[in-house]
């Protein structure tokens, strides 16, 4: 067994006993492994141990991985299906095309001009794009996100757009280092996706809790808990 494999076995473990111990089930969480700064190599081990969801931040880097990962995949006899694509980075407006062409879901809508770019530029012949809205959950001038105030006017923009399927709520709140600390922020969300399902939103997806915080957010019902370090190991970004 390689060292990533390894590693995505034990986060599958503790995402199995924090949902055990938040009386939920384990099947009810999905594990996106960000997989930014590794390159496809990282990635084709983590397929070919199981996992198949993976979240990039930055595009160029994420377009070579694909590329690379997608012709390896496909050789040979045993072919292993392709993973799916989640954008997790900041948005800018000259990148939605490639975004819109080539991922299956995008965490970090924080604008209605953004939605409506992408929108436009999913291409026919793909699903709709799966959509969560980032909010800065914490108020931090330093995140990106829409404030929580201004959510709900957003989800009604968004939900009405061709080519878009809106899923849900992101954030990445101001770091905590107790559990109970960490549950208060991240249970603004929860109650913010609550208050809109409530209103007739139809949203199914909390993509909220990362490597520190994870347990915390499957506590407050995270749906996607975003997991990079665990799996991949720690980031050199002077690579």
């Amino acid at each position: 067994m390689t060292r990533i494999s390894q590693n995505l076995q034990a986060v599958q473990i503790a995402i199995a006993q924090a949902a055990l111990a938040a009386s939920r089930h384990p099947d009810s969480i999905r594990l996106l492994a960000v997989s930014k700064t590794f390159g496809p190599a990282a990635v084709l081990e983590a397929v070919r141990a199981g996992q198949m969801a993976f979240g990039e931040n930055y595009l160029q880097e994420a377009l070579d991985k694909m590329a690379v990962v997608s012709a390896a995949l496909q050789q040979g006899q045993n072919q292993l299906p392709l993973p799916e694509w989640h954008f997790i980075g900041p948005i800018q407006s000259n990148k939605t095309r490639l975004i819109a062409e080539h991922f299956d879901w995008v965490h970090t809508v924080e604008r209605e001009k953004i939605a409506h770019r992408l929108s436009e530029q999913r291409p026919h012949h793909l699903a709709p794009l799966n959509i969560c809205l980032q909010v800065n959950i914490s108020g931090e001038n330093s995140k990106s996100g829409a404030a929580p105030e201004d959510v709900g006017v957003l989800v009604q923009a968004v939900a009405g757009l061709p080519r878009l399927r809106l899923r849900g709520l992101m954030a990445i709140p101001e770091p905590a280092s107790d559990f109970d600390s960490q549950r208060h922020s991240l249970r603004r969300l929860r109650q913010l996706f609550e208050d809109l399902n409530a209103q007739g939103c139809a949203l199914d997806t909390l993509s909220m809790g990362m490597s520190a915080d994870m347990a915390a957010a499957i506590a407050e019902g995270a749906t996607i808990v975003r997991v990079g370090s665990a799996i991949f190991g720690q980031r050199n970004y002077e690579a």
